[in-house]
């Protein structure tokens, strides 16, 4: 199966694993803020010239199977992504009109790894988040 892109002078299959965490780990993305920012997600990606393939919003964290284009870093596009859904979070649901200055939605930092041939795997286990983390709660509470 080929997946290759293609831009002006380049073909190429750069596919990431991504997950970052909100400050201090809180457990803040549910509901209508849940169904929002996996929208928002997708728009601010294509803006970057990139596509989310796989995607789960927990409540504590984001896992994201990303395609990035090689003229843009990594670090370009997350932190894109972060930054201006932060902005969207603000101005949506924390009542904020302007760009907001010492608060932060997401945690600084995030994990990322190439996914390389692996990718049915790292689709699997984006897809399994949920219920791992629901046996992960119920073992807790006992």
């Amino acid at each position: 199966m080929n997946n290759n892109r293609k831009l002006n002078h380049t073909t190429y299959d750069c596919k990431y694993h991504i997950i970052w965490i909100p400050k201090y780990r809180k457990k803040v993305i549910y509901g209508q803020l849940r169904k929002y920012l996996g929208e928002i997600f997708k728009d601010l990606a294509l803006q970057r010239e990139s596509e989310i393939l796989e995607g789960h919003l927990m409540g504590d964290h984001v896992h994201m199977l990303i395609v990035i284009p090689p003229k843009y870093s990594v670090a370009q596009v997350v932190g894109y992504i972060k930054g201006k859904s932060a902005i969207h979070i603000a101005r949506t649901y924390a009542g904020k009109k302007r760009n907001f200055v010492g608060q932060n939605f997401w945690a600084r930092g995030y994990y990322v790894s190439t996914v390389g041939r692996d990718e049915e795997t790292v689709r699997k286990y984006i897809q399994k988040q949920e219920t791992a983390d629901r046996k992960t709660d119920q073992l807790e509470l006992f």
